[in-house]
């Protein structure tokens, strides 16, 4: 189901955007060494190597959210800081978004895995080609912590010259409708970075900035994990 967002745009006036169909591309480091680091990581708990690299997997519209807290079914779930591409058929934006990941059903399926959980984006833009000659030098960062009064714990970090390049991948994906656009809409995460020490692990609160050294302005977001009781 299409689901509306608004965003603030750097520079410009808010835009108001139905997103009709969302993806996540995964496996799209551009060092070979480390998409098999990452790989390495979830297969220490349990996840199977991808058939392919990269892949692009849908997901519900309706799971994309800027809201600063999200519900699941247990506690196995985790994060994932990642560049985001946002088309609205007049313009391509720049984004910051979470793949977060059930990484218990992970282990059975990596496309249900992550169906089931909302994916959390900041409610900030950019304007893709106020960046794009400069993509590469755009940092991200992730900070984990399980405690509202706990100090954040560095989880992961990078800047984009780690992942494909991102018009490379919005050609490549099956939402492309020219080259450099995609299909008015669409709303596509485009791969995260490893993380930095002790493993891929849930928390109860994740934080994530991207960074942009060279129009000087910083886009963050946070949000909490609440988890259901389940019934058995």
């Amino acid at each position: 189901m299409p689901n509306t967002l608004t965003f603030a745009v750097a520079g410009a006036e808010p835009v108001t955007i139905t997103i009709e169909r969302a993806i996540i591309a995964g496996w799209t480091g551009r060092n070979t060494d480390a998409v098999n680091h990452h790989i390495a990581e979830l297969e220490a708990i349990g996840v199977p190597p991808p058939s392919a690299v990269p892949l692009f997997y849908r997901v519900a519209a309706g799971l994309v959210t800027t809201d600063e807290a999200m519900e699941t079914v247990d506690a196995t779930g985790s994060g994932e800081a990642e560049p985001l591409v946002i088309d609205d058929g007049k313009k391509l934006y720049l984004g910051l978004g979470s793949d977060h990941t059930d990484r218990q059903l992970e282990t059975h399926s990596v496309a249900l895995s992550k169906q089931i959980c909302a994916k959390p984006m900041a409610p900030a833009l950019w304007a893709f080609d106020e960046v794009v000659s400069h993509l590469d030098q755009i940092a991200i960062r992730s900070f984990i912590r399980d405690d509202e009064n706990a100090a954040w714990i560095p989880y992961q970090e990078g800047t984009l010259a780690s992942i494909r390049p991102l018009l490379e991948l919005i050609d490549a994906s099956p939402s492309a409708a020219s080259p450099s656009r995609l299909e008015p809409g669409t709303a596509m995460m485009c791969g995260t970075f490893a993380v930095l020490s002790g493993g891929v692990r849930p928390a109860r609160f994740f934080r994530m900035e991207m960074t942009d050294p060279v129009l000087g302005r910083t886009i963050e977001h946070c949000y909490e994990t609440r988890t259901l009781p389940v019934i058995s």
